[in-house]
């Protein structure tokens, strides 16, 4: 096996959090893998809905964090919920200073959706159902641009290479018949992705599978809460893998779940109907499966053709399933969506090992307990990004 030396960190993934950390470690020189060309096959670029922060004047900070302390079932940490929500709004204002093309009133403040177990609209979006893909669109401009990033495309990390319990470098390859490489690297940030394709339906790229989560434990890194994964309630049902997302937002509109009897299902299992917890409108849409009773999303009469213009993404895949949302309810299924496991980060991103941290969804911060609120994990991504890049260019400048 050939053994190379880097003095460039190096960073596994290309999603929201791989590519935050990168610009954040400028003018560090960071060597960023991804088995993808930028911007294609990571899970940031899927996101619908779009970032929850308190951007509104009657909003605050602490009732974002009192929402995600509610969502995850008793099981996230307070001053972890305080910190992420407390930087939201400076994070969303990067992000606009950066090129992200935010959804605006004409009076300029940002127009806010809500999703459910929010008591206040406050999902900052972009063209109503495209904010991942227009986020990440921007930022990957601006890491093509930066001077100090340099990009490995069509490569695979498949291990963690140690020395004496810390992590030293890394293991890739080009193909599965390739030979493989070992690159030393002063620290390598873990920002690979979650599990969804380990599942019969999920609304992620199926080639993220808990590769990351699985090279960090056979490297001896400690995993918590790897039993928690959030299962979306509205992909679409119309026989594809990935399925297509049915938006949150739709539901924030207004929209019914309702099954193939005409029956608003949610009304008798939540006071808070289809803006319940993900968890609790999840289950309640696979127990209407498992009867044979169909449960579809029904936006006509809170949007009706509004629908075609306002969420695009979602229209889009209607019509390539041959559904017209603007007659009928759109067919839905609960299915993998999130891993709020993963391997364990401090509130700097270092994982249990020297040499190594994490962030984005292959990370389990404290942050989302034992259900993640809506639209709290590309907010994620973005402060533990940051976090981790101060916490490396700290330790690497220390070195």
């Amino acid at each position: 096996m050939t053994a190379l030396a880097t003095g460039r960190i190096v960073i596994l993934g290309a999603g929201l959090a791989a590519l935050s950390a990168a610009l954040r470690l400028a003018p560090r020189p960071v060597l960023v893998v991804s088995p993808d060309p930028l911007g294609q096959g990571a899970s940031s670029a899927w996101a619908q809905g779009g970032v929850a922060a308190a951007m509104d004047p009657a909003d605050s900070p602490e009732a974002h964090a009192a929402d995600t302390l509610r969502a995850g079932a008793g099981l996230v940490e307070a001053e972890v919920a305080r910190l992420v929500t407390g930087a939201a709004p400076d994070h969303i204002r990067d992000l606009t200073a950066l090129g992200a093309p935010f959804d605006r009133t004409e009076t300029g403040a940002y127009v806010l959706s809500r999703e459910a177990a929010h008591s206040a609209s406050r999902v900052v979006r972009v063209g109503g159902d495209s904010a991942g893909a227009e986020i990440m669109r921007a930022m990957v401009a601006a890491v093509r641009r930066a001077p100090s990033v340099q990009v490995l495309e069509g490569a695979m990390a498949t291990g963690l290479e140690t020395r004496a319990g810390r992590v030293i470098g890394v293991r890739l390859m080009r193909t599965p018949a390739s030979a493989q490489v070992v690159l030393h690297a002063p620290a390598v940030l873990l920002a690979a992705g979650g599990v969804g394709g380990l599942y019969a339906l999920t609304t992620n790229p199926p080639r993220i599978a808990g590769q990351a989560v699985g090279m960090a434990a056979r490297a001896g890194a400690v995993i918590a809460d790897a039993e928690f994964v959030q299962f979306h309630p509205t992909a679409m049902d119309v026989g594809l893998d990935p399925a297509p997302l049915a938006t949150e937002a739709l539901r924030g509109e207004g929209a019914h779940l309702v099954n193939a009897q005409g029956v608003r299902f949610m009304l008798a299992v939540h006071p808070d109907a289809e803006l319940a917890p993900r968890d609790v409108v999840a289950r309640a849409v696979y127990l209407q499966a498992q009867a044979g009773l169909r449960p579809a999303l029904d936006t006509r009469h809170c949007l009706g053709p509004r629908i075609l213009t306002e969420f695009p993404a979602v229209a889009a895949a209607c019509a390539r399933a041959g559904i017209d949302p603007t007659r009928a309810p759109i067919p839905v299924a609960a299915a993998a969506h999130y891993h709020m496991g993963g391997v364990e980060s401090d509130r700097d991103g270092r994982s249990s090992l020297p040499g190594l941290w994490v962030c984005g969804e292959a990370a389990s911060t404290g942050l989302h307990g034992a259900n993640r609120l809506a639209s709290n994990g590309l907010l994620e991504a973005l402060v533990f990004a940051a976090r981790a890049a101060a916490s490396i260019g700290a330790e690497v400048a220390a070195g």
